[in-house]
């Protein structure tokens, strides 16, 4: 009988096969041979959400933040949700991740109905498969570099000496070599947004979800935070969903999901 242990968790790799996976990653799509095409293998479905709809509050307080939501999401691809702000983006991204549960329809991540998950399970499903990076980073502030990366690991079980290990190997990857030992108020706003993508991608989750990378990013920190996503975030395994609002950074999406008003509006 299948349950939500049965996936392989980062344990049982060697110290650098995660940030080295990552790398190679990287380094593919820089030479431009990663890019998805027609001809690739038929696309495997991460998400499907179905008649979505969530609310909060009631009688006179009652907002409706999704009206009978229908997306699907694939894996090897970088998906942008687009739209203005209060549209319901992140309202659908914190459903997606388990963060919230819907009002009403359905929501199935990596084959699995949500809904069917106790609170336990839904809590190892999160720890071992999605990873998330909030807009504000939410790096804790008494950690280093590396100890806030590495939480994902330690969360499932991987000693503290050998997660930290991995995360100084990740830091390097996306462009942090040197600081591994520096507290979030020692980096920039683009730095401190770099350990937190290290640190949603450390355990190998095969769904990353981005509320806003670059909304406190200029134009140019922007455009180089969209290219380190695509070059160690999207894998053939794994589904990437970045909300924004930014439309500097809409090409870089292999398929862009535009919302209005808590509905979908149209996909590319």
């Amino acid at each position: 009988m299948s349950s939500v242990d049965d996936a392989r968790t980062p344990e049982s790799a060697e110290p650098s096969a995660i940030a080295a996976s990552t790398a190679a990653s990287a380094s593919t799509v820089r030479a431009g041979t990663a890019t998805p095409s027609a001809s690739a293998a038929p696309l495997m479905s991460a998400v499907r959400c179905r008649g979505v709809v969530k609310q909060f509050g009631s009688g006179d307080t009652k907002t409706i933040a999704l009206r009978g939501v229908d997306v699907e999401v694939f894996a090897g691809q970088l998906t942008l949700l687009v739209g203005e702000s209060g549209c319901g983006k992140t309202t659908l991204i914190s459903l997606i991740a388990g963060l919230l549960e819907p009002t009403a329809g359905s929501v199935e991540v990596l084959g699995r109905e949500l809904a069917s998950l106790s609170s336990s399970e839904l809590a190892r499903f999160r720890a071992r498969h999605i990873g998330f990076v909030f807009q504000q980073y939410n790096l804790l502030p008494t950690m280093n570099a590396a100890e806030n990366a590495a939480i994902p690991l330690i969360i499932n079980g991987v000693a503290r000496r050998r997660a930290i290990a991995v995360a100084r190997e990740l830091l390097d990857t996306v462009g942090l070599a040197g600081k591994a030992d520096s507290l979030p108020t020692q980096l920039s706003g683009g730095q401190q947004q770099r350990v937190a993508i290290a640190r949603a991608l450390i355990h190998e989750p095969s769904l990353l979800v981005c509320d806003e990378p670059t909304a406190a990013l200029d134009g140019k920190s922007g455009q180089r935070m969209m290219e380190l996503l695509r070059a160690v975030a999207v894998q053939p395994g794994r589904a990437v969903i970045v909300v924004t609002h930014d439309a500097r950074v809409l090409e870089f999406g292999d398929r862009r999901i535009h919302m209005e008003d808590g509905r979908v509006d149209r996909v590319e």
